[in-house]
């Protein structure tokens, strides 16, 4: 059982030992730090804190627990129940709030949650706060609230359809359009909010909706991480219904990927690749992805006379890397698509929407739409942590051992090879290292995947 403490927020396993998983206590500390710093970075004795959940079988609980911690500090709270990590990102400024929680351990199984943390703009905190708020629940330097002084709690439900509505605001989104294509898509919603978010998105776009797990009780009925080998349901039933393509999201729908009219994996790397080609093809500018990102991207940037560029792995960075170069859309290769003219949080709901403008322009079949993009394969690894590994000296060998490469150190180790690439880093939010390839073929991206491995293995003496 697992917890770990990040500068992006607290994640672990529910149930266990304080300070060793993610238990009530863990979730009460956390939550008091976030609330600490926020007073002390708003300069305010009741800020206001917007706080949704994923439908985790845990999330009451962790909810619960939250919200009262916050409003024992004088905090007042908008509670969007059931929500999506996007929608709460829309929600913080559209209220006014000083900060917000999304209360999800996004693609991890049931038995992990988590506190993502939001500043006033809707985005994740940077890691300089980050760190603040560490500091203060190691210290448990905590000042509550007297009576008179406690928080209050507002419901709100309705935010989901606010956010579909702001969807459907974006200039380059014309749902007329759309629901003249007439398409048929099947949804797996992974039971979680993205049951609720995407069919209601979709029908409002005149498309007609199959449902498979699409209801939020939390039991997930499969890994919820949007990787082939856990989809082969939906990939079977789009075939089935003859339907035009899938959406899969994780549990809280801030990542997506499709599944082509023939059942085959899109791919999550292109699903960026995709919504960016439809942006860039309509508002020419830069993009933006992280160092794990296909290479697909730079090639659709380079086609529309845009620029490319890498950031560290992870959405703040991405975000700020993005402002720093004006990208007018980036990402994440994980299926995360982040439209400045939305918000700068990874958005499911819009990737959605820029996806079925796309089709509607195009008029061609999904999968003939994919066979038009550069064929890259990405094969992605991971060799799980113990005590006795140092990752940090595995890392700078690696670097070492290939120096006359194209070498980027800016997080873990990333080897620009002529014709294909390997990313080495250790996890955020596991504990595992993290090795992504990338090449021309399947094969050539696993043989370059085995031969790091055993590199590494070597290295490390396992």
């Amino acid at each position: 059982m697992t917890l770990i403490k990040s500068i992006s927020g607290i994640r672990g396993t529910i149930g266990g030992k304080v300070n060793d998983n993610l238990t009530p206590v863990d979730a009460v500390k956390f939550a008091a730090a976030y609330g600490t710093w926020l007073k002390d970075y708003c300069k305010k004795d009741n800020p206001k804190v917007v706080i949704g959940r994923d439908a985790r079988i845990s999330g009451a609980m962790i909810q619960s627990l939250v919200v009262n911690t916050l409003v024992g500090l004088g905090i007042d709270i908008v509670d969007l129940g059931l929500s999506t990590t996007p929608t709460v990102e829309i929600a913080v400024p559209m209220e006014n709030a000083d900060g917000g929680i999304i209360l999800t351990a996004s693609h991890n199984p049931k038995q992990w949650n988590a506190l993502k943390l939001l500043n006033g703009k809707g985005e994740f905190i940077d890691g300089a706060e980050g760190a603040k708020v560490l500091e203060i629940a190691a210290n448990e330097a905590f000042d509550f609230a007297d009576v008179d002084d406690l928080g209050t709690v507002t419901v709100n439900d309705k935010y989901i359809d606010i956010h579909i509505d702001e969807v459907l605001k974006l200039s380059l989104v014309d749902e007329n359009v759309i629901k003249g294509n007439k398409l048929k898509v099947v949804v797996d919603g992974v039971n979680s909010t993205g049951g609720i978010a995407i069919p209601k998105l979709l029908r409002r776009l005149g498309v007609e909706v199959v449902e498979l797990y699409c209801e939020p009780n939390g039991h997930f009925p499969h890994n919820p991480e949007p990787l082939k080998e856990h989809l082969k349901d939906i990939c079977d039933l789009v075939v089935k219904e003859k339907a035009d393509f899938g959406i899969v999201v994780d549990p809280d729908v801030d990542r997506l990927a499709f599944i082509s009219d023939d059942g085959e994996m899109f791919g999550e790397e292109y699903t960026l690749v995709a919504c960016a080609d439809y942006v860039l093809s309509k508002t020419p500018g830069n993009t933006v992805s992280n160092l794990s990102s296909s290479r697909a991207l730079r090639d659709i940037s380079n086609k529309h006379g845009g620029s490319y560029q890498a950031s560290a792995v992870g959405e703040v960075n991405v975000v700020n890397l993005m402002k720093k170069n004006n990208a007018i859309i980036g990402g994440e290769g994980n299926g995360g698509i982040i439209y400045p003219e939305s918000h700068y949080g990874r958005d499911s709901l819009v990737g959605t929407a820029l996806f079925l403008m796309l089709l509607a322009e195009r008029k061609q079949k999904v999968s003939e739409i994919r066979a038009s993009y550069p064929a890259y394969f990405m094969s992605k690894n991971k060799i799980q942590l113990t005590p006795e590994l140092d990752v940090d000296g595995i890392l700078k060998t690696m670097a070492e051992k290939y120096q006359n490469e194209d070498i980027s150190t800016i997080d873990g180790v990333k080897i620009d090879f002529p014709e294909n690439w390997v990313h080495l880093r250790k996890s955020n939010t596991e504990p595992i290292i993290r090795i992504y390839t990338e090449a021309s073929t399947q094969t050539k991206a696993d043989d370059l995947a085995q031969k790091i491995m055993g590199e590494i293995s070597e290295i490390a003496g396992i």
